[in-house]
């Protein structure tokens, strides 16, 4: 061998150990409104440097401290969040599975034991009773597969980027936890302003019924009119007792989300009153990055591209270093003695020839995964677009609705002043007053309802903007920041 071959040698395994098999991966393209384009109609603005409103803890923005309570018990009771929490760790203890193959393995196997061979084998000596003999032997194997076309770097990889998938799943988990919770908090306050109209229009009409019986004992109305307003209080009496109905089954809801059972919560009524926060909406395509599912299936299709490397290194050698070495003896005596001793060590590369296609096969099934993952990313995007501009329409249209629905009430209210008034006058039949009556109770209980849609609609914006989250919260891992841009 040459000086310059000699030199040679080490260079072109320093280069071979930099090869690396498949593509380079490059976050897909994914549909995104125009940066300049906002639809400020539909709700879009810019979001200021010092909106700081979804930052963490998003619930705050609605400024009740009992739901920001049960939203910080949540975090540490909810049984789905704890299984979400499991899933991530054992997706980040699997990069150290993964991480492993890029040591080597190292065994050791001693082992001692008394060796008497046949007498009648044709290897055998002439001694019809051969006498047993001793063979102790203390074996160190070393094994290392040389990474030349980047299979292990790229199982490293793709294990990586599928515990930064599952950390936003985690945090997709948590998200819609969070949401969930509020939305039943709401939904339960609401049915406690229900409950406050209706035990309100309880005792109006217990008022109106003396007021009809005075009249009738008075000569001055029919026996008709008592039962109509009869009717009407036990009827309203009825809904009221309904709406109890419903306030338990959130109560309950909300129980079970914190990991306890419907009897050992009870929430204190409190009717919905606030107005819905304003939410700072930003970029259209800032959606990309703070939305966790959308991460997700961008670290998935990043996994994907590392599969679709890791299948294509199949088509060339592997390459391992094997090492033996230690000591053997048929005696204790001089088990350990130096002339014992028993080395090996050298390279073997394995090719497989013939598969019956098995490699092509798992590497098109792989690029078969990659465009799947690809596909299901920018579905994602256009969902998270979708749902943001739904629930931007569904604030915009609710807030008008609030107003045409206040002017309704307040128009009801006033029609069931003077049909009242003209009945105490003997205008109108006492069937005016009920009429009216039911007409503003039911004006009432939408403006109720109405509040409750808009602070609904508030949460899943919210969630539809991914919470305040962004992908800066994704862990980064030894050996590589996480790459979505």
């Amino acid at each position: 061998m040459t000086v310059r071959f000699r030199r040679l040698v080490p260079l072109t395994a320093l280069l071979m150990a930099g090869c690396a098999v498949g593509p380079r991966y490059v976050t897909p393209a994914a549909p995104t409104a125009p940066v300049d384009a906002f639809k400020e109609a539909e709700g879009w603005k810019r979001a200021q440097p010092s909106d700081a409103a979804l930052r963490g803890a998003w619930w705050e923005i609605f400024g009740d401290e009992r739901l920001n309570a049960l939203e910080q018990a949540l975090a540490g009771s909810n049984e789905d969040l704890k299984a979400a929490d499991a899933r991530f760790r054992e997706a980040r203890a699997l990069i150290g599975v993964s991480r492993s193959a890029q040591s080597p393995t190292v065994a050791i196997a001693p082992a001692a034991a008394f060796v008497r061979n046949s007498g009648n084998t044709s290897l055998s000596s002439s001694t019809l009773n051969p006498p047993a003999t001793g063979l102790y032997t203390l074996p160190l194997d070393l094994s290392y597969e040389i990474d030349v076309w980047g299979r292990v770097r790229q199982s490293v990889a793709a294990a990586r980027e599928r515990a930064q998938a599952s950390a936003a799943d985690r945090q997709t988990v948590a998200l819609s936890l969070q949401a969930e919770l509020a939305v039943d908090y709401f939904e339960l306050r609401s049915a406690d302003a229900q409950r406050r109209l209706l035990d309100a229009a309880v005792a109006a009409f217990t008022e109106a019924l003396q007021l009809t019986t005075n009249r009738f004992e008075g000569g001055a109305a029919a026996r008709s009119d008592v039962t109509q307003a009869k009717t009407q209080l036990e009827a309203t009496r009825v809904q009221a007792t309904d709406v109890a109905v419903q306030r338990a089954r959130y109560e309950h809801a909300i129980a079970t989300l914190l990991g306890q059972p419907p009897s050992a919560l009870s929430l204190g009524v409190a009717p919905l009153e606030a107005a819905p926060p304003v939410i700072p909406v930003g970029l259209p395509s800032q959606l990309l990055e703070r939305r966790p599912d959308v991460a997700s299936a961008e670290r998935r299709a990043a996994e994907a591209n590392e599969r679709v490397g890791i299948a294509r290194t199949s088509f060339f050698p592997a390459v391992m270093l094997n090492a033996a070495g230690g000591f053997e003896g048929n005696s204790l005596a001089n088990w350990f003695a130096w002339p014992s001793r028993f080395w090996a060590i050298g390279p073997a590369a394995v090719q497989t020839l013939l598969d019956g296609g098995k490699r092509r096969a798992v590497s098109e099934a792989a690029m078969a995964a990659y465009d799947a993952t690809v596909a299901e990313y920018r579905q994602a995007t256009l969902t998270a677009f979708q749902q943001v501009e739904d629930s931007l329409a569904a604030l915009r249209i609710l807030e008008q609705e609030a107003v045409q629905q206040d002017a309704a009430t307040t128009s009801a209210k006033e029609s069931l002043r003077i049909s009242n008034d003209r009945y105490l006058a003997g205008a109108d039949p006492y069937l005016q007053v009920l009429t009216a009556q039911t007409i503003a109770l039911a004006n009432e209980r939408n403006d109720v309802d109405i509040m409750r849609r808009r602070m609904t609609a508030s949460v899943v914006l919210i969630k539809s903007l991914g919470g305040g989250w962004t992908t800066a919260e994704l862990p980064a891992f030894a050996g590589g920041e996480p790459r979505f841009k």
